[in-house]
Parts: C-alpha cells; sequence; structure tokens
C-alpha cells in the first residue's frame, strides 16, 4: 500500500515500521510543510496513497464536503511512541478496509472504522 505521513504524524518509528513491510511511503514535509489539508489530500489522492495523521479536518474534508481520497488513517491522542504499534494493528485487521477507502480512528483501546465508499 501507499502512504502519505502528514507533518504531525511523521514519527520515524511509523515511517519505518511501514517501510520495512514493503509499503511506499512519502512525508509531507519532504515536499511542501506548509501545504494545505485539501492541498495533502488531493495530492495523497492523486498518487493513490492513505493519509496518515492525526489533524482531525480530514475527516472534515472527506465525510462532510466528500472530497476525493484514498482512505484515511487519524491517531486521536495517541503518543508516537504508540502509533507504530497500532499501525500494525490497523495493517493486521483492517487492510481490506484501508483498501476501499476507509477513515479509520485510533485511540488508545480502540479502532473505529467507517467506511466511506
Amino acid at each position: 500500500m501507499k502512504f502519505l505521513l502528514d507533518v504531525c504524524s511523521s514519527s520515524r518509528s511509523l515511517r519505518a515500521l511501514l517501510t520495512s513491510l514493503g509499503h511506499d511511503v512519502r512525508l509531507v514535509g519532504e515536499g511542501d510543510p506548509c501545504a494545505s489539508d485539501e492541498t495533502v489530500l488531493a495530492l495523497a489522492h492523486q498518487e493513490g496513497r492513505i493519509v496518515v495523521t492525526e489533524d482531525k479536518d480530514f475527516g472534515e474534508l472527506i465525510v462532510v464536503q466528500r472530497r476525493p481520497h484514498s482512505g484515511i488513517i487519524r491517531f486521536l491522542e495517541l503518543p508516537i511512541a504508540e502509533q507504530a504499534v497500532a499501525m500494525q494493528e490497523v495493517l493486521t485487521y483492517y487492510q481490506a478496509d484501508l483498501k476501499s477507502g476507509a477513515m479509520i480512528v485510533v485511540t488508545r483501546g480502540r479502532i473505529r472504522v467507517r467506511p466511506l465508499a
């Protein structure tokens, strides 16, 4: 799968995990770290990438405004140290949901999946 790590979710451990599992990973900060959420979402969709973020505005863009996307993983109040472990769980149990463009919200002890296709 292909991922775009938003500026707020671009921890080294998360990138290292995804890369070690054979995923294609890009960081928003490698391009324009000041890019708007709309621009980030459009770029991710254009490249078929799942956005990984802590930013709630992406939910607004895809649910309320119905912007095209390729899926979202949002870490909500989850420390960076726990994000790689949570990502591994998401990839293990929710890969089909991700491939179908779902929005997945990960909190400590809970993963919520919102199908959006």
